[in-house]
């Protein structure tokens, strides 16, 4: 029974032919198609300076989860909060972070976001509200509370965006997490990207309901799943939850995504069959959401083409930024761990007895 429900769920379940509204100028719904199309170049060439060494440690791509992307971030204001997880590039492209401050972080250069301490997991920007990607499942969660609990205090106009993965709702903090923003009704929208897999393994396999959106009920949220591939979907379902969370409504979304590439550069997702990646890369987010805008007359071939040329510049100009970029002084290895340096820095070495 599990291996025909996983079966049956791995294959897309698109609503590509459904009718599609916008409401939005010409120049918001060009903005969002050359969005999508950066994250995957850029991502592209990630993956390339890793294979040549240019980039070290962990790194987990989004290769696409681009509509899921665009759809959550840019419907947010510059007063609106983000807490994201370490699969991110996209999520800091997304909120505005230029790339070559994003590409000198993966190179561990000093001009990096987080002057190269943080690495692809740990992508951080204060000035956008971007308060970073973090390396332990499930460990940003618990900060949505403080984020959200300091709105609500301060009674400001703001929401929380939290980002989560599938895999992070088998971990206790995001029970102990959804729990108190729903106890205390937090402006703080979680949203769950569901890309089928929490490293390898299937949803079905690791939550006794794998339905993760019916949560909300237990957590008195609003609960609702959206098909991750569509941009446009993630977008109005996206608008709809900050409505509700500037009320005193907390929501849960799951939005149902696919990754191209494995866990990180270094899996080689055998776990998965070849029929099912292509079944999901006919879904493509970047190539639906370009039809829906050619269709309606909003962008034409030749604006496509446009914006690869700009995005393939803006790329290989982030790339020429970071490698020009110096290295971190070793000097400042404790720099940013401490409000004070610890005492012991500052002390004399005792010579041996």
């Amino acid at each position: 029974m599990v291996k025909e429900v996983e079966r049956n769920r791995l294959q897309p379940h698109t609503t590509q032919n459904a009718p599609v509204e916008f409401h939005e100028s010409r120049q918001e719904l060009h903005d969002m198609l050359a969005q999508m199309i950066l994250i995957r170049h850029f991502e592209d060439k990630v993956y390339e300076m890793y294979t040549r060494a240019k980039i070290g440690g962990y790194c987990h791509m989004n290769h696409g989860e681009e509509a899921t992307i665009i759809g959550a971030i840019r419907p947010l204001r510059p007063q609106d909060w983000i807490i994201s997880f370490y699969r991110e590039h996209g999520h800091i492209l997304a909120r505005g972070t230029e790339p070559k401050y994003v590409m000198a972080e993966l190179f561990g250069r000093e001009d990096g976001v987080a002057r190269g301490r943080g690495g692809s997991m740990h992508l951080f920007d204060a000035s956008r509200r971007f308060l970073g990607g973090y390396g332990i499942v499930a460990g940003q969660m618990p900060l949505a509370i403080g984020v959200g609990y300091s709105t609500k205090y301060r009674d400001a106009d703001e929401v929380t965006l939290l980002l989560t993965g599938d895999g992070a709702m088998a971990n206790g903090a995001s029970h102990e997490t959804l729990n108190m923003i729903g106890i205390y009704h937090l402006p703080v929208i979680t949203l769950i990207v569901n890309n089928l897999y929490g490293m390898g393994t299937t949803v079905e396999r690791s939550a006794a309901n794998p339905d993760l959106w019916k949560r909300g009920e237990m957590y008195n949220m609003w609960g609702t799943q959206v098909d991750g591939m569509d941009v446009m979907q993630v977008r109005r379902t996206m608008e709809e939850a900050m409505d509700r969370a500037r009320h005193g409504q907390p929501s849960l979304i799951e939005a149902i995504t696919y990754r191209y590439r494995g866990h990180s550069v270094a899996d080689a997702a055998r776990y998965r069959t070849p029929e099912e990646v292509q079944a999901w890369r006919g879904a493509d987010p970047i190539e639906r959401f370009y039809r829906q805008l050619l269709e309606a007359e909003v962008v034409t071939e030749q604006d496509r083409q446009e914006i690869e040329r700009q995005v393939d510049a803006t790329v290989q100009q982030a790339v020429d930024f970071a490698d020009a970029s110096p290295q971190p002084d070793p000097s400042g290895l404790f720099d940013y761990l401490y409000v004070n340096p610890p005492p012991t820095l500052n002390e004399p070495e005792t010579p041996d007895a």
